[in-house]
């Protein structure tokens, strides 16, 4: 393989055109030399139909990044392990937990890299968070994770079927978080869902979660909020509010603001594919996806009115 690690972007939506492609140009050692997609073209890049196309007549590549809707993903990334190539996921991963286990198993005997992509795990104020709640007792978490979905996943019909996850594709962002910057495992004990009438995924939800140690954590998801996003989570503690906002970019520390950053998420996510990819290691952190799992399992569905983009 090249010095360089070529990748194809599969799938070439919003996410890939405001984040990947640039967040690519902006990391040493990477290289975006495709994509495959059945309807968009991007200028001045070879372009395919599908993954199939790309790994027949395509131009050599070492990875792929896999911004595809959820369900597609478990195909795609057999075939690309199977073909030898890296593996990006773009979040969640996978449909399934079950679906992922043969995936890290294969790219383990290929020696190729598997990258499940929680990108809202590498904003700015996350590891800070991590380090300042370390020193302390926390009391209690709350979660108040709402956006609009017209806004944020226009005419994205596929997140509100089966295996879309519904207002978890937002919500598992702040899942991701939640595992990272807390000292212990977290559980779900309660939720409640809603699904509109005319949809299989819910566009709100009512988790209640806690730890080993009994720590109240409360999570509230909606797609349904109109004008700014609250991306939010508040842990009260000893010393006082530690709180993050605008999705992980901003700490404060009671009325200390600590970090208040750009958006570099997925920059940092590349850095951290290269280096993977360097190193012939894989990274499948599946506890955000246990939980949404966990909250669809233990979850009240409540019909609410239907839904129409």
């Amino acid at each position: 393989m090249s010095d360089l690690l070529r990748i194809a972007i599969v799938g070439y939506g919003e996410i890939a055109c405001r984040q990947h492609v640039p967040a690519i140009a902006k990391t040493s050692g990477v290289a975006l030399v495709a994509v495959a997609d059945p309807v968009k073209t991007p200028p001045g890049l070879p372009h395919f139909r599908d993954l199939q196309e790309l790994l027949r007549d395509g131009p050599e590549i070492d990875a792929v990044a896999l911004c595809t809707p959820p369900q597609m993903r478990h195909a795609q990334a057999a075939a690309a392990l199977a073909s030898g190539k890296h593996v990006l996921l773009e979040k969640p991963p996978g449909t399934t937990l079950s679906e992922l286990t043969p995936l890290i198993t294969a790219a383990q005997e290929a020696g190729r890299t598997l990258f499940a992509a929680w990108h809202s795990g590498y904003a700015a104020a996350v590891g800070p968070a991590r380090q300042l709640l370390a020193g302390r007792t926390i009391n209690k978490v709350t979660i108040i994770w709402k956006e609009d979905v017209r806004v944020w996943h226009p005419g994205q019909a596929w997140i509100f079927e089966a295996g879309g996850f519904g207002v978890f594709d937002p919500g598992i962002n702040a899942l991701s978080i939640l595992t990272e910057i807390l000292p212990r495992a977290v559980f779900v004990r309660s939720a409640a869902l809603d699904f509109p009438s005319n949809r299989e995924a819910p566009i709100a939800a009512e988790i209640e979660l806690s730890d080993a140690g009994g720590l109240p954590i409360h999570a509230e998801f909606d797609f349904r909020q109109t004008g700014s996003p609250s991306w939010d989570i508040l842990c009260e503690t000893d010393a006082g509010p530690v709180t993050l906002s605008k999705g992980g970019r901003q700490l404060r520390d009671g009325g200390r603001l600590v970090v208040d950053a750009p958006d570099e998420e997925y920059p940092a996510l590349y850095r951290r594919f290269v280096a993977l990819t360097s190193e012939g290691k894989s990274d499948v952190d599946l506890a955000p996806l246990r939980l949404v799992a966990d909250s669809f399992m233990l979850g009240r569905r409540r019909l609410v009115e239907a839904f129409e983009d």
